[in-house]
């Protein structure tokens, strides 16, 4: 039995810690990268399946792979990119097969569920996963075995699943084109990616990581990118994220001249920000909890209050000054909206006493 050539793996009995180390992590210094660093090592020692979610080029396999490294998982970490698997094919790539089971099969081989024993299967755009294969895929996940094509005997695995997706996959449940036991039985832990916009200060290492391995490729020098052509990497929307940004700095290593790399040395993408945001984008609950994470990372002194008090100086003007209308929106009485209100300078000296045996949240009292 030979192991199956096709997906990319970190083989059994290397280190892959030191497959992600090597490269990969110094660049996720960003505060939002950290808190994502921080969540993949509190859910990596699980055996439970991870969704990751995010837009098209911000690293979603890298942090799989940090994944595999951190749950010291003894198998290899097998990629599969669930939409480039040919239809006539997959049975056998996936589950694997028995010699003579079918035309051209000349050899007993592994599919890739075997080929991840003991390790991690990173499924790599879920959403684009036939339905039929999702059937067998569910199967295989809930009963923990394999059984080869033309072969009864079915094989035990332990197998971690971690699935990336740049589409809302609740919305593909909705539309028929996801089975809903699947998602749910990928869903158990959810890590969120975040585009490249949301965190500049990875930025930096990147470019450096890119001008200094695409020199070394072309055996020259690296150049240094000038002031000018920094504000403009940094303007930039980057609707395609980490991999769009390699691709311009491949580009301007190529064409600078004098060591030097200038704004006319890169190739930007002239389409609307839009073109670049995800087809589902998160809720805004959902930015404001990445946000959060960002500001836990480095707190600013007094942050509850700096918090409290912009939610009720955002809710007081959007409500165009009404005390009633922004004590209905933010679902508290209006005696406490006038307390916060008095306290921010927001409305003259008042009576604020609560009334009615009304109760002040725990920070006003």
């Amino acid at each position: 039995m030979t192991d199956h050539p096709g997906p990319a793996s970190v083989p059994a009995g290397s280190d892959p810690a030191s497959f992600w180390h090597r490269e990969d992590s110094a660049v996720f210094c960003d505060p939002a990268s950290q808190a994502l660093l921080a969540e993949i090592e509190l859910v990596a020692p699980s055996p439970a399946p991870v969704l990751i979610h995010g837009e098209t080029g911000t690293g979603k396999e890298l942090i799989a792979r940090q994944l595999h490294a951190r749950s010291k998982r003894k198998g290899a970490f097998v990629a599969i990119n669930c939409g480039a698997v040919a239809h006539s094919l997959a049975e056998s790539e996936w589950f694997g097969h028995q010699a003579g089971s079918f035309t051209g099969a000349n050899e007993t081989r592994a599919g890739w569920f075997e080929s991840a024993d003991g390790g991690t299967l990173f499924l790599d755009e879920v959403a684009d996963l036939p339905l039929p294969m999702q059937v067998k895929l569910l199967r295989v996940l809930q009963e923990s075995e394999v059984v080869r094509v033309g072969a009864r005997k079915a094989i035990p695995l332990d197998i971690r699943i971690v699935a990336a997706t740049n589409v809302d996959l609740g919305e593909a449940v909705a539309e028929g084109r996801f089975r809903p036991d699947l998602y749910y039985r990928l869903n158990v832990l959810t890590l969120h990616v975040p585009a490249l916009r949301e965190r500049p200060a990875d930025m930096q290492l990147l470019i450096d990581r890119f001008v200094r391995s695409h020199s070394a490729r072309m055996q020259r020098t690296p150049p240094v990118l000038s002031p000018e052509a920094a504000v403009t990497l940094y303007a930039h929307s980057w609707p395609g994220n980490i991999r769009e940004l390699e691709n311009v700095i491949h580009f301007s290593v190529l064409v600078s001249r004098d060591g030097v790399i200038t704004p006319q040395d890169l190739r930007l993408s002239t389409r609307p920000n839009v073109a670049g945001r995800m087809a589902h984008p998160p809720s805004p609950l959902d930015a404001i909890r990445a946000q959060l994470d960002r500001l836990f990372a480095d707190p600013p002194a007094e942050l509850y209050q700096t918090l409290e008090a912009l939610i009720v100086k955002r809710a007081f003007g959007y409500c165009g000054a009404n005390q009633v209308h922004t004590a209905k929106l933010l679902g508290v009485s209006r005696s406490v909206v006038r307390t916060l209100l008095k306290r921010l300078g927001l409305v003259d000296e008042l009576d604020v006493a609560p009334t009615n045996g009304e109760a002040l949240p725990q920070s006003m009292n």
